[in-house]
Order: C-alpha cells, then sequence, then structure tokens
C-alpha cells in the first residue's frame, strides 16, 4: 500500500436523508490524522479496485478526530455508492489519501452567498462553520427534490439558528424553483458566489455569473459538463508495452484498459478530479473533461481516460 495513503476505520453510519447516509471515519492505528480546509475531499479506496472522491462534511480542523462524507445512493452509477451503502459495516476499514482540496473558501470576502443542489451541500457545511467562526456574512439557497431528500436539515437548522439566513426550495412544491438569475443579479458585485450541484445547476450558475468578476465565482462539479465519449471506433496503443486495444461503441477508454488488466489510477470517472491523467505520445484526442484547461486541451498533450475518446483512428498512451 502506498505511503502517502492513511487506513481509515469506520466508527459510525448515519441516515441523513432518503438514499443519503453520512459515514464517520477515524483513524485505524491512532495515528492523528491530516488536517483539512473547508471544501476539501479524499479519495476512498472500496473494493474491486474502485476509488472514490467524497468531500469532507465535517468541521474543518488542522487536528480533525475523524472524517465524514455522504454518500447518495445511485442505483444506475458505476458501484461505488452502491457498495458504500450495501457492503460498508462499522468497524470496516478502508484506504484514503489524505485530504485534497480543489474547492477552498475565500476568507476574505465580506459575504458570501451559496447556491447548493441535492449532495451538494455536503462540501458547503465546513464553510458555513468557518464563515460563522471569523464572523463573516453568508446565505445559503438550498435546493433539494423534496423535505424526505433535503440532507442534513437539521443540522443545517442548528447552524442556522434562527437567522434566515437558509432558504430552501424543493421541487416537489409548487412555485419552490430556486431562481439562481434573479438572486444573482441583486448581489454587489463584491459578493462571492458558489455553487456546488448538479450538471444543470452549474451550467444556470456559470451562465449568470459570466460578467462577474471571475475571483468571486466559484463552483464543483459533480461531473463534467460533457458526456463522457463512448462512441468507440478507434484504437488505443501503449507505448511502453506495445499492446493495442479496440475501445468498442458503449466503452470509454478506462473502461477498455480495465478490462485488459491495465494498471491505471482513477477516482471520479466523471473527468474532474485528475486522477486518470494520461500523456498522449500520439494521435488526437476528443477532451470530454473539466479538468484540462482550454490551453491544455489544444496542446494535446494528455487525456483523461475516463471519459474523453479519441477523434484519431488510434491514441498512443504513455502506458
Amino acid at each position: 500500500m502506498n505511503t502517502s495513503q492513511i487506513e481509515l476505520r469506520l466508527k459510525r453510519i448515519t441516515f441523513e436523508a432518503e438514499r443519503i447516509s453520512s459515514f464517520e471515519f477515524v483513524s485505524a492505528d491512532a495515528n492523528p490524522l491530516p488536517g483539512f480546509q473547508p471544501g476539501a475531499h479524499i479519495d476512498l479506496h472500496l473494493q474491486q479496485g474502485m476509488i472514490r472522491s467524497y468531500s469532507l462534511a465535517n468541521a474543518a480542523s488542522a487536528d480533525p478526530l475523524y472524517y465524514r462524507v455522504a454518500v447518495q445512493r445511485e442505483p444506475n452509477g458505476r458501484g461505488g455508492s452502491r457498495w458504500a451503502h450495501d457492503k460498508l459495516r462499522v468497524g470496516d476499514k478502508v484506504w484514503a489519501t489524505p485530504p485534497q482540496n480543489d474547492f477552498p473558501l475565500d476568507e476574505c470576502a465580506s459575504s458570501t452567498v451559496f447556491f447548493v443542489g441535492g449532495i451538494g451541500i455536503t462540501p458547503v457545511l465546513p464553510m458555513l462553520r468557518r464563515l460563522d467562526a471569523i464572523g463573516r456574512e453568508w446565505k445559503l439557497m438550498y435546493a433539494s427534490r423534496s423535505p424526505g431528500e433535503t440532507a442534513f436539515a437539521e443540522e443545517l437548522q442548528r447552524i442556522d439558528a434562527g437567522r434566515g439566513r437558509i432558504v430552501h426550495f424543493h421541487d416537489s412544491e409548487p412555485g419552490q424553483r430556486l431562481e439562481i438569475r434573479a438572486t444573482v443579479a441583486a448581489l454587489p458585485a463584491s459578493t462571492h458566489v458558489y455553487c456546488c450541484g448538479p450538471t444543470g445547476m452549474i451550467d444556470d450558475f456559470l451562465a449568470v455569473t459570466a460578467e462577474r468578476d471571475p475571483s468571486t465565482v466559484h463552483y464543483e462539479r459533480f461531473g463534467a459538463a460533457q458526456q463522457a465519449a463512448t462512441e468507440g471506433g478507434f484504437d488505443v496503443v501503449l507505448h511502453r508495452s506495445g499492446a493495442k486495444y479496440r475501445v468498442e461503441p458503449g466503452k470509454t477508454i478506462l473502461d477498455v484498459l480495465l478490462d485488459n488488466n491495465v494498471a491505471v489510477p482513477y477516482s471520479c470517472c466523471n473527468g474532474v478530479c485528475g486522477s486518470c491523467r494520461t500523456e498522449i505520445i500520439d494521435g488526437q484526442a476528443d477532451h470530454r473533461d473539466d479538468f484540462l484547461s482550454d490551453e491544455e486541451k489544444q496542446a494535446n498533450q494528455a487525456i483523461m481516460v475516463c471519459c474523453s475518446g479519441a477523434r484519431s483512428k488510434t491514441l498512443v498512451l504513455d502506458l
């Protein structure tokens, strides 16, 4: 096992909402857990080679006693959430990478507004607690399908403490749609805005904040804005071994590599975390990720094999 990884033991499972449970992990060997800042996540190494990224939902600390993540069961997902809900039990041990942060909180903002959809509330919880701790103004606009599918509702009520800073929107109730455009338009230019939720919400958020100062706009996706490339019809050649594999329709490059027992790092499987970044030796990639910059995609030197494909008949990878 990689020494950069830490071993965790599952201490508690808590029902948070329909299809959503939180999992609280402590150190398996009594060694101190690495600290983290609001917005951080850990990669959990589940069984059968699955690695999944989960945001940390507990209060950020330089010396945390535990890590808490929330998992929404996805019947049609790639298996990670089903395994966590159906197989993971209190006392089980798992390996994890130390916390990383791709969604940091700007603590210098005088006021902050969060737009959250569903399980996207997870990384925002420690942000709210931190802003309270340093005396900053904030407001949360939280959309979910129904009251029963609103994760951490009681905890949020305690955080709000009757101040009216949290507004809930439920798709199941008439007139309860979260109108991001109207809300953003009424905000001062100096207000920092954050969004975490499904693709449609993120797309709307980015469209309505396009004219704002980019330094005040923050977001984290569950997955890439584009659908994964599964058209197939090209070959992948591994430069180091010379092995050649056909990517058939319905498969991603990662699917084919794993089917042929090729060791390649991966995590989110959605093109947002960067774990599966692979160097390109030859060929033209069809980029579908949200990790590489436009300049990096144009340079065509790397590809996210979990979701991107090929525009050329052959793609030679540094594997």
